[in-house]
């Protein structure tokens, strides 16, 4: 059974490589409030990749639904912000009726990509610039920020739904269900960390906008792997030492000092985030040059968030507040699970997101 019933329910599916998260959110009295949760991580079988899997995706969620006692139908899904391009372009001086032809035309500037193998989404963001006459406005410039998605990676999702019997009301990149879930309606220009298993995707969002994206082929998995090898241990186990030891020693590996009493796993770590910290700081100079703006403030999201002792770290090497977000902020939840969704709650930002889109 799930916390509550209702009649009216939005689910939120968030379909990863190596694990599958469903939140079910209703509004009681006005207030958005958790309705039931769940999800389920293949770690023994990191080969495995759901995104691509579209017979066991579909069992598996079936599964969820039925364990979790999820009794909406009406989903929302993500795309993987790695596999989704996106841009904002400018158009100026463009009459109302050719902005659609507009922007298909920058499109095939940005997009790598026949147009006729994407599936095009797009939407004008600013569109207005105050004349020196301030009860008249302009559109001489317009902002658009355009996405586009693999028709081939569309169809996958829509099987996978179809398969499992529930109702798929939309699909979104995983940056916009992240800004809703752990921004709301913070302007500030905060950029997002997000670990997953495969990939690290970092966004700058600026005005509840996403300004820029990059994403790297290290994550979680790098991590467990790495360690894994260096311990000599199975996949199930360096998966627990990485939450185990963290990142605690990383200032005695730095002093090059030796620590006999533990085995070398932060260096191993430390060794493996040196590509992510570096993306991170080449982002924000990247995003500071061109917009003159500062970032001023990390939010980390995704499971290897929980690493121990991960905040310190990425706060000392980049010289910036580094917080780990918290996607039950807008969510009421009941007090006696509290603590469970305090920890789990990083690795459910995209499925709590997707979830509060059809709410707010």
């Amino acid at each position: 059974m799930g916390l509550f019933s209702s009649e009216s329910t939005y689910v939120g599916i968030d379909i990863g490589s190596t694990s599958i998260k469903v939140v079910e959110l209703k509004k009681i009295n006005g207030k958005i409030a958790l309705a039931t949760y769940g999800f389920s991580e293949n770690s023994d079988t990191p080969k495995q990749d759901w995104q691509k899997d579209i017979g066991s995706t579909a069992k598996v969620i079936q599964k969820i639904f039925d364990e979790s006692g999820v009794i909406g139908r009406n989903s929302i899904s993500a795309l993987p912000i790695f596999s989704v391009f996106s841009s904002l372009i400018n158009l100026s001086n463009v009459a109302k009726k050719d902005i659609v032809g507009a922007v298909h035309w920058e499109a095939k500037k940005v997009i790598p990509l026949p147009l006729e193998d994407m599936v095009l989404d797009w939407k004008i963001v600013d569109n207005t610039e105050e004349s020196k006459d301030k009860k008249k406005k302009l559109s001489k410039n317009i902002r658009v920020l355009l996405t586009g998605a693999p028709k081939t990676l569309v169809k996958r999702y829509v099987q996978i739904f179809k398969l499992s019997q529930i109702n798929l009301l939309s699909l979104e990149t995983e940056t916009f269900s992240l800004i809703r879930s752990l921004l709301g309606n913070d302007k500030n220009t905060v950029m997002i960390v997000e670990f997953g298993a495969s990939t690290t995707d970092v966004t700058i969002i600026d005005k509840g906008i996403p300004m820029l994206n990059r994403s790297i082929d290290v994550g979680g998995l790098a991590l467990t792997g790495a360690i894994s090898k260096q311990l000599g241990v199975d996949y199930s186990r360096a998966e627990q030492f990485k939450y185990d030891l963290g990142i605690s020693s990383f200032k005695d590996i730095d002093n090059k000092k030796e620590n006999k009493d533990k085995p070398s796993v932060p260096k191993v770590i430390s060794e493996t985030l040196s590509p992510i910290v570096n993306e991170i700081k080449y982002a924000i100079n990247l995003f500071q040059n061109k917009y003159n703006k500062n970032t001023e403030k990390i939010i980390l999201s995704g499971g290897s968030s929980l690493l121990s002792d991960l905040v310190p770290y990425f706060s000392s090497l980049l010289d910036t507040k580094v917080i780990i977000g918290d996607p039950w902020s807008r969510v009421e939840c009941p007090k006696e699970i509290k603590p469970l969704l305090r920890e789990i709650g990083p690795r459910m930002s995209v499925a709590v997101g997707l979830a509060l889109r059809e709410l707010e």
